[in-house]
């Protein structure tokens, strides 16, 4: 069963889509410019066994848009808010890319109500490290066809191995992603450093990468590990960094066994 909510959090409208399931609750958040309802094939599946609310991250969606503060930090508030204002239980939060990076950095400001941390194929760019593998005129250039109005044929040029159906709700919907706001996230892979919290944090974590992409190398990989021993690793082999758009059931598999842990997972001071 599925249905979209709304609720005041952190002081603007945030928006989410709820897949019923039997729990534990989670907190699914997007990556840069995914609105929540694109991810509706994956988070039916997910229902199977999480109770799955899907955030619209600001600026994105059906949450509220328009002169907020873009940054890593104010992302990282609404999901804390946002749990405590839908009454989620301790929720396991999945981020996606820029999402991931948004778990991280809200399980850096308060652990206590999270259940864990799913982070897939989280952009590990920062301060003195490479550049994101995608570039900025790459979105820029499909936001704005998608403003103007185009059709899912439009956007194979830039997602080619997409479905039609993929690639026809990301024309119907990317029109909602403002501009400023995904540039902001964008710049923000550079500057923030995720890596700087992960030593912080001491609840139960995954780390899923998308084997068929450049986001994640065998040394970022092992830098994570390093900064955070307890973290569980998954690849899903062959898999772009839309994981789930490239291999569902793979996606799936290195996600759906996480186990979560209910009041025992204080974060490292």
């Amino acid at each position: 069963m599925q249905h979209g909510y709304n609720v005041h959090a952190n002081g603007i409208r945030q928006h989410l889509v709820r897949h019923s399931g039997p729990g534990p609750e989670m907190l699914l958040i997007p990556g840069i410019t995914s609105p929540a309802v694109t991810w509706g094939f994956v988070a039916e599946r997910l229902a199977e066994r999480f109770d799955v609310h899907v955030l619209d991250v600001r600026g994105r969606g059906l949450s509220q848009a328009g002169d907020l503060d873009y940054s890593l930090d104010a992302m990282a508030d609404d999901a804390l808010a946002v749990i405590a204002a839908a009454d989620l239980k301790e929720p396991v939060i999945l981020g996606h890319s820029m999402g991931a990076r948004i778990a991280i950095r809200a399980a850096r400001k308060d652990a206590s109500c999270l259940g864990g941390l799913i982070l897939a194929d989280p952009p590990v760019s920062g301060p003195g490290r490479r550049e994101y593998p995608s570039k900025w005129p790459w979105y820029r250039d499909s936001i704005d066809m998608a403003i103007k109005g185009c059709s899912g044929a439009d956007m194979r040029a830039f997602c080619p191995t997409w479905t039609e159906e993929q690639l026809a709700l990301r024309a119907e919907w990317l029109h909602s992603c403002q501009p400023d706001a995904i540039k902001i996230a964008f710049d923000g892979f550079h500057t923030d450093d995720i890596h700087a919290d992960l030593p912080h944090l001491g609840l139960p974590m995954r780390l899923v990468v998308a084997g068929g992409a450049p986001v994640i190398a065998a040394e970022d990989e092992a830098e994570i590990r390093k900064l955070a021993p307890h973290i569980e690793t998954r690849t899903v082999e062959g898999a772009g960094h839309m994981i789930p758009w490239d291999d569902l059931e793979g996606f799936l598999a290195a996600v759906m066994d996480f186990e979560c842990e209910q009041r025992n997972h204080e974060g490292v001071a």
